[in-house]
């Protein structure tokens, strides 16, 4: 990368972490290529992605597996996926109390993250599940294993404080499944201030000389008039505790003022295609999270896009832009997923083979794709930053848009068991997992209507109750 331009000098000598441009930007919505630095973690260049955890793990994968056959530099962690006991018999979740040196970070341990890579932490997890829009003064609504709950910002400072991630998301203001009313959006700006100088104060209170984490502020998913009065009081009030922004919707780049344009920019909004990516990092977005990844390894898809496009001279479809391994055709296909790919997966195994683990209902078939699927992203935001460079991004954006599908494959197998808890669950829904035990004949109902034998019952007795049938 060429030198990087610094856009705060100041905040370089303050703060552990540093953002840098590679150039300063002279419009609000172009393609930005930078580097996120942490003191003691691996750099992050940029554009890039974070991977979304749950409950603090990379979904099919497990930490060592992570670390050593993939290129993760951050993973994203939500609080309300270790607090489920906090509002149940004032029990204290597990998370508070795991022993760690002054200088560690609790959460990290508990999840057992690598040191070399960034941990994030929001409330909310990613995608997160709607809640009732409920949020109060000084709560919002969450989803925790338990159930719906209410988490206090002054909770989500203490727990801050206890956990010290290294990057911290302020809570905003924001409904996930439901649209504000008139008199919601007059509130969201002043709620969500309030809420982010708690988060300020609170983390001004340092321990054992350890720094403060890093916060990324909201930028709200409404018209900047709307939050006008917030915006002023990042960039007057806040500037110099702020260190990144968080959007809910790439529209909202519009409402960042000047004076904050050269902080990181993580975007938490659905980006449910790399086509979408594509046109998000063209407004200049700087690092995401990708729910997309394990939503296609879960349903039995190997992705299969690079950038820059390849295409061959003699297509005139459009490529897809993954592979449905349920599909018959792989069934004595002894190819690699992708035959370019260098993954773990596609340099030790074949298609016929995962598409076996996969009928097999072998968690390994899971595991494998999500080796691969994050490969393959981790190829796609390294031809992204390139192009950046070569300045050559919009016309191979142009030609990607014009190579693939604009939509993912449908999901077509069962995929792998449901994780209950990051599901709604509502009366009228069919359980999403089938029973583990059913009953080997039809005579379940008449064994549960059954009257309890007496310790003197003989053979007739059993037959006529329908447990077995005597001998001649």
């Amino acid at each position: 990368m060429a030198a990087l331009h610094n856009h705060s000098s100041l905040r370089q000598s303050s703060h552990p972490l540093l953002f840098v441009l590679q150039k300063s930007n002279t419009r609000q919505d172009e393609p930005r290529l930078g580097r996120l630095s942490l003191l003691n973690r691996v750099p992050m260049d940029t554009p890039h992605y974070v991977a979304a955890s749950s409950r603090g793990a990379v979904p099919h994968l497990s930490q060592d597996m992570m670390r050593e056959n993939t290129n993760i530099r951050a993973m994203y962690t939500a609080l309300e996926d270790f607090i489920e006991k906090a509002s149940h018999q004032d029990q204290t979740p597990p998370i508070f109390n795991f022993p760690a040196a002054p200088h560690e970070s609790p959460l990290r341990k508990f999840i057992a993250l690598q040191k070399s890579a960034l941990l994030i932490l929001g409330p909310r997890r990613i995608p997160p599940l709607p809640c009732p829009a409920s949020s109060t003064d000084s709560a919002i609504s969450i989803v925790t294993s338990l159930g719906f709950g209410m988490l206090e910002y002054t909770d989500y400072v203490e727990a801050i404080q206890k956990l010290r991630p290294d990057i911290v998301l302020g809570i905003g203001d924001v409904l996930f499944g439901h649209k504000p009313g008139v008199k919601r959006i007059d509130k969201m700006g002043d709620r969500t201030l309030a809420w982010v100088k708690e988060l300020v104060d609170g983390m001004k209170d340092e321990e054992n000389g350890m720094p403060r984490p890093a916060l990324f502020a909201p930028i709200l998913p409404i018209e900047a008039e709307r939050q006008s009065y917030y915006l002023d009081a990042l960039q007057d009030e806040l500037v110099d505790s702020v260190d990144g922004l968080v959007l809910y919707d790439t529209a909202s780049i519009d409402a960042i003022p000047k004076t904050l344009w050269h902080l990181p920019r993580l975007s938490l909004g659905e980006m449910n295609s790399p086509h979408k990516l594509l046109d998000a990092i063209a407004r200049g977005i700087d690092i995401f999270t990708i729910p997309f990844i394990t939503e296609t390894t879960d349903a039995g898809i190997a992705l299969g896009f690079s950038f820059p496009a390849t295409k061959a001279p003699d297509v005139d479809t459009p490529l897809p832009l993954g592979v449905d391994m349920w599909a018959p055709t792989h069934a004595k296909c002894l190819s690699p997923l992708r035959s370019d790919c260098l993954c773990y997966t596609c340099t030790n195994h074949h298609q016929a083979f995962i598409q076996h683990l996969l009928n097999a209902k072998e968690m390994l078939g899971w595991v494998l794709l999500q080796l691969h699927n994050h490969h393959i992203v981790d190829n796609f935001f390294a031809g992204v930053r390139q192009s950046i460079q070569n300045g050559s991004f919009e016309d191979e954006r142009t030609s990607f848009e014009k190579t693939y599908t604009v939509e993912l494959p449908e999901k077509t197998g069962q995929g792998p068991r449901v994780r209950g808890y990051q599901y709604k669950s509502e009366k009228s829904e069919q359980r999403k997992n089938p029973p583990a035990y059913r009953s080997l004949d039809d005579r379940k109902e008449k064994l549960v209507e059954a009257a309890v034998l007496s310790p003197s019952a003989d053979a007739n007795d059993f037959e006529q109750q329908g447990f077995a049938e005597k001998a001649e």
